[in-house]
């Protein structure tokens, strides 16, 4: 008998397990990502693989940016902020909060979280793009806290967008359960299989109309478009454009999203700008678009999309020119540069689509010209090690292959991090670069678009930071029976509350 039941049971769980979303229950949907979470820690969540999941689901901010309007910087925990007298920031908190632990939510909680993000105990990405800036949090009162920056930051607002904030019990360590203060909870984390989310009762906001979301991930974009098209998931954020085959199902949105190789300047040859320069012309970035690279996508100039504040026009794209790749490579060797050193191009698997593809067509390109190249697909823990610092002793020179969103329209949420010399991801040290980070972060109005827009063509032209391939269009498949489109930062950030049923 107690095997009949066992059995009975175990039917019942595979039924289960391949009902079609048409069968599950109301409000419930599936999403397939192209990589999975290794952590839901919520001061990762602007890594887009994390961020995707529990980003203003799970882990909310203080403030947001209206990705769909004209609103510009939003309250979300926090309901209204002024600057005061001596630069620094008031934020006025939402009362009667409470995180899915249920405790309260007040200033004690923002103020830890904020320190937690700066911690030695933990390796925070947030806290990148506070880099180069001392901030003190000061607690006013329970729902009043204010934020000394030294320099003083005209875009505290925005910048507080980024810090999710989390319990004051929190361990400065990384946690595996996220609690936050979102509409929905962690309800079931299997790795390498599925990510539950849950819908919260007591959430001070608006009821969303999803229930339950679960993750799922295929690396393979063919998968994920097969997926949504038979009703075994709803939404894929992220598909190639040549399965993007049906109008009913298949958008395609303006990304923030920049594909470059970061070049470790630290280790020769690299450290010579006349490889660096060929590196660059040896690549036909034009041969791309349309083809394994969306049509719409532009050809990058800069680490940030043209929509950001100071962006230069007149930088202009390296020309593919092959010969004057070979003649710079031959002026280096003749000056005893070994440019016979293989260099390893260390890409992300599924980082986005058609990436495989891609860094093989541009590892051909630069075999072409002379250059030893090698390739290497890693996961993205692993990535982590190469893209951040401290970078690895005794390693030979590396083309960092990555893919960079900044959709907050300023480029103050990449310049410190990517290249000043105190950057996480810096890959050279450069007095002047440092210079003009520091003026503009804590410039106003055209002065700090004008000091931006100097920042960008040095890099560019006289440093030769990157070789800076593409900024992309997205394309996501959602099911006919949701109401919903994919914004500028669907990419890193998917808000279930945005998504309606029809």
């Amino acid at each position: 008998m107690k095997s009949i039941v066992v059995m009975g049971s175990l039917i019942m769980a595979s039924l289960a397990a391949t009902m079609s979303p048409a069968l599950a229950k109301s409000g419930d949907i599936k999403i397939v990502l192209p990589e999975e979470a290794d952590l839901l820690e919520p001061c990762m969540a602007t890594r887009s693989n994390i961020g995707r999941v529990i980003m203003e689901n799970v882990s909310e901010t203080l403030t947001e940016l209206d990705v769909r309007g004209k609103k510009g910087v939003m309250p979300r925990l926090a309901e209204k902020w002024e600057q005061n007298p001596d630069g620094s920031w008031r934020f006025h908190l939402r009362h009667g909060v409470k995180f899915s632990d249920g405790t309260s939510f007040d200033a004690k909680d923002v103020k830890h979280s904020f320190e937690r993000i700066n911690s030695d105990k933990n390796a925070c990405e947030s806290r990148r793009y506070f880099g180069g800036i001392t901030v003190k949090p000061e607690i006013v009162d329970d729902y009043t806290i204010d934020f000394k920056a030294d320099p003083v930051q005209p875009i505290m607002p925005l910048l507080m967008s980024l810090v999710t904030i989390v319990p004051e019990e929190t361990p400065m360590e990384f946690i595996r359960e996220p609690i936050g203060t979102g509409p929905y909870k962690l309800t079931n984390w299997t790795p390498g299989q599925k990510i539950v989310l849950t819908e919260r009762d007591d959430y001070w906001g608006q009821k969303p109309e999803v229930k339950q979301a679960t993750y799922v991930f295929r690396s393979d974009p063919s998968v994920r478009a097969a997926m949504v098209q038979t009703g075994e998931a709803d939404i894929s954020p992220s598909i190639s454009q040549l399965d993007a085959t049906n109008p009913a199902t298949d958008f395609s949105y303006l990304d923030s999203e920049t594909v470059y190789l970061r070049i470790d300047q630290n280790i020769p040859p690299l450290n010579d700008v006349r490889i660096r320069r060929a590196l660059n012309l040896a690549i036909d970035r034009q041969a791309f678009i349309g083809t394994l690279v969306p049509a719409g996508a532009e050809l990058a100039t800069a680490m940030v999309p043209p929509t950001t504040l100071g962006w230069n026009p007149d930088v202009k794209v390296f020309p593919f020119d092959p010969e004057g790749a070979k003649k710079l490579i031959a002026e280096a060797k003749a000056d005893g540069v070994k440019v016979d050193t293989p260099i390893t191009i260390i890409a992300r698997t599924a980082n986005f689509p058609n990436v495989t593809e891609i860094m093989e067509a541009i590892q051909a390109q630069l075999q072409e010209v002379g250059f030893k190249v090698d390739l290497k697909f890693v996961e993205v823990a692993e990535h982590e090690t190469y893209y951040s610092k401290p970078f690895k002793e005794g390693r030979g020179p590396q083309l960092v292959a990555a893919m960079h969103d900044n959709s907050k329209g300023d480029p103050s949420f990449s310049m410190f991090f990517k290249y000043d010399s105190k950057g996480t991801q810096s890959g050279f040290s450069d007095p002047k670069v440092d210079d003009l980070i520091k003026r503009a972060s804590a410039a106003v109005g055209d002065e700090r678009a004008k000091l931006w827009s100097q920042l960008i063509a040095y890099l560019h032209d006289d440093v030769v930071a990157d070789v800076l391939l593409f900024h992309m269009v997205g394309v996501s498949r959602v099911s006919e029976k949701l109401d919903f489109k994919p914004t500028i930062a669907t990419n890193s950030m998917l808000q279930l509350s945005d998504i309606k049923f029809k």
